[in-house]
């Protein structure tokens, strides 16, 4: 059997210009080009494929998924490894679960939020490879030594301030504060002096980008709008204005 692109893209959940994509990069070739263009995947294309959006989804950028392809040249030994690293990926949704169970429940009770508990499950190298395609190897490995230097309690009053930060723009957004107003600002202000902490620098060009990535990105988008829709458009733009005030480029 064969599929057209169309096909291919429609069954998989992607789009036609994604394969595409992926064909331009020497990641996944169409077993054949119809004499109209058109681009036909056969059964190892439709494998390979099931493989890439695996890795995909386990936050693999694209030149690391054609080296992770490259090193495993047998399917069903691959597929028992996807298999593996989805289960990992299961047990650890399954804390998340567990982890917003709870902050829901304590948010509803009245009661105190901490910090351990909101971040159960979540795994900082688990974009290693996404930080490393994004801002460069040097970057992640920064960070990285800076994140496995600090102690628990450092680490809980890290992730604490993100957390305060994160609901103090939702209040700021329900408020009807402008991104450009002091308040706002200050804010700001201290998600990039927050940032700052990995030892990474902070400059406008990285700022921006992650400022996008917060409304592109779901899981940045779920992250803040959990504090009221439309809160990571507000805290993008927020960071437009800092950026444009405070940062050089």
């Amino acid at each position: 059997m064969e599929w057209s692109i169309q096909e291919l893209a429609q069954s998989a959940g992607t789009t036609s210009r994604t394969l595409r994509h992926y064909d331009q990069v020497g990641l996944l070739e169409p077993s054949r080009v119809g004499r109209n263009g058109y681009r036909y995947y056969d059964e190892t294309g439709l494998l390979r494929l099931q493989r890439i959006l695996l890795l995909r989804e386990l936050g693999l950028g694209l030149a690391e998924i054609a080296r992770v392809l490259d090193g495993q040249r047998d399917g069903a030994v691959a597929l028992r490894t996807h298999l593996r690293l989805l289960e990992r990926e299961r047990e650890r949704i399954g804390r998340q679960i567990t982890s917003v169970r709870t902050t829901l429940r304590k948010l509803e009770g009245g009661e105190q939020i901490m910090a351990d508990e909101v971040f159960e499950g979540f795994d900082h190298t688990r974009y290693e490879a996404e930080v490393t395609e994004r801002w460069g190897r040097e970057a992640y490995q920064r960070s990285d030594r800076w994140w496995r230097s600090l102690g628990e309690a450092e680490k809980q009053d890290f992730m604490q301030r993100q957390l305060d930060i994160a609901a103090d723009f939702g209040r700021a957004h329900a408020a009807g504060a402008p991104v450009d107003g002091d308040e706002v600002q200050a804010i700001t202000q201290r998600h990039h002096e927050w940032l700052s902490l990995s030892g990474n620098p902070v400059h406008r060009d990285y700022f921006l980008n992650l400022a996008e990535m917060y409304v592109a990105d779901p899981r940045f988008t779920a992250n803040y709008d959990q504090h009221g829709a439309g809160t990571a458009v507000f805290i993008r733009d927020a960071m437009k204005v800092y950026a444009e005030r405070h940062l050089a480029g």
